[in-house]
């Protein structure tokens, strides 16, 4: 058995799936112990053409699928490989030259428990979109505080553009849920937490992260996440989720506490506040006032976020009622 297999899904991404490739010429671990696993899920870009006729010094295999999501496009990697740990790297993720050797260095040295999460860092070379930029800042404030410790990695850091893990666990967990087209990963990590793995931050594994998401499709993740929380907590066994839902509610800015509380359920005032937090999301990229970008980016995220998990509840009242019973754990309850 190969010791690692990597899994990129992609979807019309060809551009950015020819860097990763690439890039991937340049590892410093043996050649010989890996293989590459490209999933192409429906593209229409040229991508499978130019993966059929591709000629890689390392061990590459294209599949190709219909359509079907990225949990599918992962579970149809896995089904193919040959590898002992499985390494998901996403095609807009360009690996650095020791992210592979970095991952098998912490498998080897934790076991076989190991889940290991590599940092999806900023390039210097690229520019993002504001609101993607809140994202990557808000990513980069965990990985500081996993890499001094103040806190371990849990499952809600399973982030599968730059994650491994054996692939046994993989097949006993029965895999991604392919229902879900976001949040498909932290899904998968809660029922791998269930088995006993260890997660663990590797900062050395770094993969430089090309995030191009567009303002509708941002804001439509964040609306997905939210109902997706709250269905792995009263569908999927998560039970402790709604609880800490409510209480991380109260570790938000108190002016987007109160724009949440405000709007949830109104679509008036909905409509109103995401036009205004958008204009000042152009005002601030346009005069380069960063922190008035981000603050508005928090705002749009938040209430998109929060509305998901209020609908997944059936309306404002029951959210309304579990913030004031999360609220008792910071006495704040007004």
């Amino acid at each position: 058995m190969l010791e690692l297999s990597v899994v990129i899904p992609t979807y019309n991404r060809l551009s950015r799936l020819e860097q990763v490739l690439t890039s991937l010429e340049m590892q410093t671990y043996p050649i010989d112990n890996w293989q590459v696993l490209v999933v192409s899920d429906g593209s229409t870009d040229g991508t499978n053409e130019y993966l059929h006729a591709l000629d890689k010094p390392y061990d590459l295999h294209y599949i190709y699928q219909p359509n079907q999501g990225v949990a599918a496009a992962r579970n149809n990697g896995i089904a193919h490989s040959e590898g002992r740990i499985i390494l998901f790297i996403d095609d807009d993720v360009v690996p650095s030259p020791q992210l592979l050797a970095e991952h098998m260095r912490y498998h080897e040295h934790f076991g076989g428990n190991a889940v290991v999460i590599g940092p999806m860092l900023n390039p210097l070379d690229y520019k993002m979109s504001p609101w993607v930029r809140w994202e990557q800042d808000r990513l980069a404030r965990q990985y500081h505080e996993m890499n001094t410790r103040r806190w371990e990695p849990t499952a809600r850091q399973f982030y599968t553009g730059n994650t491994s893990l054996a692939r046994i666990h993989l097949v006993e967990s029965g895999g991604f849920d392919t229902q879900f087209k976001r949040a498909e990963d932290v899904e998968l990590a809660y029922r791998l937490s269930a088995q006993g793995v260890r997660f663990l931050f590797n900062p050395q594994a770094i993969g430089h992260h090309y995030a191009a998401r567009d303002f509708q499709s941002w804001m439509a993740t964040a609306y997905a996440y939210g109902r997706n929380d709250v269905v792995f907590a009263c569908q999927k066994g998560q039970d402790w989720l709604l609880g800490t839902i409510f209480e991380e509610f109260y570790t938000r800015h108190p002016l987007i506490r109160g724009l949440i509380k405000v709007c949830l359920d109104r679509p008036f005032w909905s409509s109103v506040t995401e036009l205004t937090l958008t204009e000042i999301v152009k005002a601030g990229t346009r005069w380069d006032l960063s922190k008035l970008s981000n603050l508005a980016c928090s705002g749009l995220f938040n209430l998109r976020y929060y509305q998901g998990v209020a609908d997944g509840l059936s309306g404002r009242e029951i959210f309304i009622a579990g913030t004031l019973r999360g609220a008792t754990t910071y006495g704040t309850v007004k």
